[in-house]
């Protein structure tokens, strides 16, 4: 039989089928042929015949309470619900019968009965599934009248800032209640009462104050207007969509922009969005009125100096200045003065673009971006063992996961969508075992999921952590010596393990160092190794260390051992912070790789590099960011070309990074907002949002999506025409006409996307690298058979204690993460009602400490460290342990990496974050550095709205 083409704009009422059997029956004398396991509705649907449905479907289970979808099946007695009820071979079915079609307009009657006539002034009008089954079951008049009890006069719940709850309009048909369960995993809501008393409830509280995280599920699952988005009352019904892919983290979640002309009304996830499948988080969902914000830069700005007012200016006057800059610094100071940096938040082809000018215009590989700052430990590491610098798996490789190791990593708050995946997977039975400093949600905050061992470290032991587990394993006999054999170097295996089994590896000699007990460290190693198919997730908290890079190699190290990599549900997985770290990366960012990873000093590389660009290429690799920021301070560093990055806010040691840009003649900012490097810049190219550009972003497994113009970019270019245009002026013109044109060449120079396209990618909606001959639908699963680089290497992880030590003066230690409803530096998020959240970043601190110091909650408290200072407000909360504080970096005001020093990975110069020796007092005002900060900052930003604002009314 023909595989099944289904739809993505059809609901078919319930889930697939993953079964192999086919099922054959009669619907309305059809023969459809269908997977075992699905409903009769779901077989109907596949045939076109669509059964009446309120309460249900696809993203959800069968629930079977509206009684709209009965049917008649030959032999059996009664009238099923065809959404609960399984296909069976040789059944015969009937969807409309005169009997059915009186017992679904009585139920309709009744349903309208209890429900507001206003369709004509309602905001769900024409785009309401009341409305649709109503007239799809042919209900002409309602004989009940509103003289006896109803609920038309419930009051609307108007608290959370995105959607409206309207309880008079609610038919109770459980969708919102069990999207919260099924698909978030929050469970936030429930029907209380029974009855003609049943309702939707939050926990008695209105949504605001509940337990909901506004990831939009309850309101995508709402078939009537009881839940509903503000911006679509506000704006109508949508009447066009664009398929696009979110901007924020590296899950790459795949939405419909629903517009109205130039206008979005909604994003709506795509259901077969292939790494999101249709589920969404209150960022994506929500959070995308940055787009048209009005402290959005629309026109270029130029000045001479930093002291200097900002002058507004034309495309061709700010593009002529900063080239004619660039090209005066070239000849005073030679090309190693002038570097670039690309982003994560960039697209692929900006990225290329962007290090295609430093490295062809100028002949030097002073390129870098801040996936380097994150995550290039991930590509270090993982090169080294596996010979891939990404991920092995994809998110839906967690369904078949028996045991998950989450390792540094907060997947509620930094991956949202993908965290309620693997919720899935826990409440179904999967082990847990979290290896974090805090009290992560998964551990603290997350119903019907407990995880098996919480393994609390101090900060910066993880390779000490990594050593111990290992010894375990190596010790007890849990090694799967047949796949080493096989599918490893033996001789570097046999090297670690005669390492790992050293007496000082083992957890009792480390217990004391990583602060763990060392049975519950024995416990979980036995568990990661014989527990079944094992996983490791990980993100910041492993790579953001001074043995960032010595981590990632030790949890590879761990994998190979056990046998848990090339086959579905374990692997290897890096959880990327933005939406594409994993691009920057590939699309060569980093000044020693050219695009997929290879060498500069490489011959043939290079050559083929210089033939398609027609420009001699250099083989020294080049500056980092730390190194263009050191030569800066000491003033032989001149000029910098910054696209889509802000470095003052989240590069560490924020003091120096400041010194560093004043000392620079020429730096160019490119973004949307004049952000705080733009404090600092000379020219400022105003940048175009996600809604407004074409191209590719690559998630966190590898998945190369489209991201889709929908409206016209408001500074009038996409950024990778912005850089050819500054290109072009500088004497090299790119000649790209459409940002296709820019993948077509990274796919002719990269192996990994030599099958890539956007025509591919707009018939398969997504592809997973690599994609070439060999792979011309993508790798979903990497290193099956054989690793990338032949037989796996092992490496030996000896634990070096970091250099930020705790002392008399120091004695907390301050690590750093993320939050839900804000991303990265927060200059999107902080422009959209996700403040209504978190206004603030905060200082967690354990009770013990804070009774110390005389700290009492909310209090301002100075932080202290040996690279600055500055002030947050307390929160006490026993979520983090005694001896360690937590923030988040959201806000820049915060000043969170004014007191986070210059330490770094050892092989990546990946800023140490997580660790930074610090002291903390109560006080009563903020710090120097943020009265100066606030001075300086809003006079910028004040000015540079004064003249947009002049512009607009000339």
């Amino acid at each position: 039989m023909d595989e099944i083409k289904y739809n993505p704009k059809t609901d078919y009422g319930t889930p697939k089928s993953q079964s192999t059997k086919q099922i054959t029956l009669t619907v309305d004398d059809r023969q459809i042929t269908v997977p075992d396991g699905v409903s009769i509705m779901h077989a109907a649907a596949v045939a076109g015949v669509m059964v009446p449905k309120l309460c249900a479907t696809d993203s959800l289970e069968p629930f079977g309470s509206c009684r709209l979808c009965l049917v008649e099946i030959e032999g059996r007695r009664g009238y099923p619900a065809s959404c609960t009820t399984p296909v069976a071979e040789g059944l015969v079915v009937h969807t409309q019968t005169p009997k059915l079609a009186d017992i679904r307009r009585g139920t309709m009657e009744l349903y309208i009965s209890d429900h507001p006539l206003d369709c004509l002034t309602c905001a769900t009008n024409g785009d309401c599934e009341l409305q649709d089954m109503a007239g799809a079951v042919g209900l002409r008049e309602v004989r009940y009248g509103y003289d006896g009890e109803n609920h038309l006069k419930s009051a609307k719940d108007e608290s959370n800032p995105y959607f409206t709850f309207d309880p008079s309009k609610c038919i109770v048909c459980s969708r919102c209640v069990r999207a919260c369960e099924e698909t978030q995993g929050t469970f936030a809501l429930t029907i209380s009462g029974r009855g003609f008393d049943s309702k939707v409830s939050a926990g008695n509280k209105d949504f605001m104050d509940s337990e909901c995280v506004s990831c939009g599920a309850c309101v995508q699952a709402c078939p009537t207007a009881t839940l509903i988005e503000k911006t679509v009352i506000e704006a109508g019904t949508p009447e066009h969509s664009v398929t696009t892919t979110c901007a924020y983290c590296g899950v790459g979640c795949s939405f419909d922009a629903e517009m109205k002309g130039e206008e979005v009304v909604r994003m709506t996830p795509s259901k077969n969005g292939g790494a999101n499948h249709g589920h969404s988080c209150v960022k994506g969902r929500f959070a995308w009125g940055y787009a048209t914000h009005k402290d959005r830069i629309t026109t270029p700005m130029i000045r001479k100096s930093i002291n200097d007012p900002w002058q507004q200016v034309g495309w061709d006057e700010a593009i002529s200045y900063a080239a004619s800059e660039l090209t005066r610094i070239n000849a005073q100071y030679g090309k190693d003065a002038i570097g670039g940096i690309t982003s994560s938040r960039c697209t692929n082809e900006e990225v290329y673009v962007t290090q295609k000018l430093i490295r062809a215009v100028f002949g030097v590989n002073n390129v870098d971006t801040c996936a380097r700052v994150c995550h290039s430990p991930t590509g270090y590491g993982l090169k080294q063992t596996l010979g891939e610098s990404a991920g092995t798996q994809t998110f839906d490789s967690v369904m078949n996961s028996d045991v998950i190791l989450i390792i540094g990593a907060n997947p509620t708050d930094g991956h949202p969508v993908f965290a309620s995946q693997m919720k899935r997977r826990l409440r179904a039975g999967a082990k847990l075992i979290i290896a974090d400093p805090r009290e992560i949600d998964l551990v603290a905050n997350s119903p019907h999921i407990r995880a098996d061992y919480h393994l609390k470290l101090r900060p910066g032991t993880n390779v000490a952590l990594i050593s111990a587990l290992a010894h375990v394993i190596v010790t007890e006999g849990l090694v799967q010596e047949d796949f080493v054999k096989a599918r490893c170097e033996w001789d570097s295996f046999v090297a670690w393990q005669d390492f790992v089994a050293k007496p000082e590896n083992s957890p009792e000699a480390l217990a004391d160092e990583i602060g763990v007990k060392a049975e519950d460290v024995r416990a979980a190693a036995r568990l990661y190794a014989t527990g079944g198919n094992a996983a490791i997730y990980y993100g910041l908290g492993v790579t953001e260390h001074s043995q960032g890079s010595t981590t990632v190699m030790g949890i590879a190290n761990l994998a190979m051992a056990t046998a848990n990599i090339g086959r579905e549900g374990v692997g290897v997985n890096p959880l990327r912070g933005q939406n594409n770290v994993q691009g920057s990366c590939d699309m060569g960012s980093m000044p020693h790789e050219f695009p997929g990873y290879r060498h500069v000093s490489d011959y043939a590389t290079r050559a083929l590099f210089e033939t398609a660009w027609d420009r001699p290429l250099s083989s020294e690799p080049g500056l980092r960011i730390p190194n263009m920021l050191d030569q800066a301070s000491e003033g032989s560093f001149k000029a910098l070309y910054c696209v889509g990055e802000d470095i003052v806010q989240s590069d560490p040691d924020t003091q120096h990074v400041t010194h560093a840009l004043e000392n620079m003649e020429c730096v160019i900012v490119q973004d949307l907002f004049l952000n705080e490097t733009a404090m600092y810049a000379h020219v400022f190219f105003p940048g175009a949002s996600f809604l407004e550009k074409n191209g590719t972003f690559t998630n966190a497994e590898r998945r190369i999506s489209p991201v889709r113009r929908v409206m016209k970019p408001k500074n009038g270019y996409e950024d990778w025409e912005v850089t050819a245009k500054l290109s072009e002026a500088l004497g090299y013109p790119m000649g790209y006409k459409h940002a296709s044109e820019i993948m077509d060449e990274i796919a002719r120079l990269t192996p990994t996307f030599h099958g890539v396209s956007f025509k591919k990618l707009d018939e398969l909606g997504s592809i997973q690298w690599p994609c070439n001959e060999e792979h011309p639908n993508g790798t979903p699963i990497m290193h099956i058979d054989e690793f990338v680089r032949g037989k796996g290497k092992f490496f030996i992880t000896q634990y070096v204690p970091t250099t930020e030590k705790v002392n008399a003066k120091f004695p907390l230690i301050l690590t750093t993460g993320r939050i839900l409803s804000q991303y990265n530096v927060g200059a999107q998020t902080r422009r959209t009602q996700n403040t209504a959240w978190h206004p603030e970043d905060m200082l967690e601190i354990h009770p013990h400490d804070a009774e110390d110091r005389g700290i009492n909650d909310g209090d301002w408290v100075g932080i202290t460290s040996r690279a600055g200072e500055t002030v947050l407000r307390a929160k006490i909360t026993e979520r983090v342990q005694a001896g360690v504080v937590y923030t988040t970096f959201h806000h820049p005001e915060s000043g969170a990496n004014v007191i986070t020093t210059d330490n770094s990975d050892w092989a990546t110069n990946c800023p140490e974050y997580k660790v930074t020796a610090v002291q903390i007092t109560r006080v009563s005002q903020l710090s120097d550095w943020q009265k100066h900060y606030k001075t300086f900052s809003e006079a910028q930003i004040a000015f540079a709205n004064r003249k947009a604002d002049a512009v607009k009314v000339g």
